[in-house]
């Protein structure tokens, strides 16, 4: 059973329950789309041997007064944070079963910025799509960037889609018409990372890797070349194309036999497909355990993800994404030895 802690008072107390946390994060605001990422994330959490912090957050509306004497007027807090406390008792009894260690918190401010500093000291982030009211609801909203591209650690989005294999159930009539449409989609024990050629999109290969093998699943690298425009609208004949192809999939098996020497027992495999990566990684998404992507690359793909078109991956994914962020890994340095790389020149 889960060790239960609530401590609704951000600032802690005597016995240092009020420290940064560390493990599993997940938002939670009581709406199906949070109940998702909460199973997904305790699954996480007992797969990692982590602990598990459940967070929700609110901010009092402040009115301006109508009366003569002007000035401003806010409301009394304890009814927002007494409902706050309920969605957090209701999400401890959701995770009551799993084999981890779990506490909760009430955070008052704006929920990305809670949830941006605990990624200083978090191993991973978790949260839905969109939700009801003040926390999960504005976190892919007009802040849709901010999470993914500024966390200090890997972040896991899982869109209310997915439920199904979760083992939760919605009501959301636009889930289930999609449902319907598209049918049952049975799950490949497989975890997709998308690499362009950068060094960004190397290190989510490492992060993608360490999933695959906790998942005892296969590790799929997909490239996606799209058609010819913007920086590729120079090639002048299809034959430059073929050539193109041909290089990169030298390069993808060297990147293989890299990341091979640092799992040698994971199953690690490689796509190259013709066509637009932001489509491919979406439609991928609906039957894998997990699509992994970088915040940048340069070339390619991972550049576009969460710029202008980052609605294209983060708001229709039918599966949980993972985004990593930038950083050192002392595991990149003994690349180069495996062959030639995706961007070289």
């Amino acid at each position: 059973m889960a060790r239960e802690q609530v401590h609704p008072d951000p600032a802690g107390d005597a016995a240092g329950h009020g420290s940064a946390p560390r493990g599993i994060v997940v938002g939670v605001d009581g709406s199906d789309h949070s109940h998702c990422a909460l199973v997904w994330a305790a699954r996480e959490a007992e797969r990692r041997h982590r602990p598990l912090h459940i967070v929700t957050a609110y901010s009092v509306p402040v009115f301006a007064a109508s009366g003569l004497d002007g000035g401003y007027a806010t409301v009394d807090d304890s009814v927002i944070r007494e409902g706050a406390e309920a969605i957090l008792k209701q999400a401890l009894d959701k995770v009551a079963g799993y084999s981890i260690d779990v506490d909760a918190s009430v955070e008052n401010g704006d929920a990305s910025g809670v949830l941006l500093e605990m990624t200083e000291t978090a191993e991973l982030l978790v949260f839905g799509t969109r939700g009801r009211g003040g926390f999960v609801g504005r976190l892919l909203g007009s802040v849709s960037s901010a999470l993914p591209a500024h966390a200090k650690c890997p972040t896991v989005t899982v869109p209310l889609i997915c439920g199904d294999r979760l083992g939760e159930t919605t009501q959301d009539k636009h889930v289930r018409a999609e449902r319907e449409k598209s049918g049952h989609q049975p799950v490949e024990n497989v975890v997709v990372v998308g690499v362009d050629g950068s060094e960004q999109a190397r290190v989510a290969v490492l992060e993608a890797a360490a999933q695959a093998e906790r998942l005892s699943a296969t590790l799929r690298l997909v490239c996606a070349v799209p058609q010819y425009s913007g920086s590729l609208a120079w090639v002048p004949a299809p034959m430059d194309r073929e050539a193109l192809f041909a290089d990169i999939r030298v390069q993808l098996d060297a990147g293989v036999a890299w990341i091979k020497s640092h799992f040698p027992r994971l199953d690690v495999e490689t796509q190259l497909v013709d066509g637009s990566p932001i489509d491919i990684l979406v439609e991928a998404s609906r039957h894998v355990e997990l699509v992994v992507v970088g915040t940048r690359g340069r070339g390619g793909f991972a550049g576009m993800l969460l710029g202008s078109t980052s609605d294209g991956i983060l708001h229709h994914a039918k599966g949980p994404v993972m985004v990593v962020p930038d950083r050192d890994d002392p595991r990149l340095a003994d690349r180069p030895s495996f062959g030639p790389m995706l961007g070289d020149s």
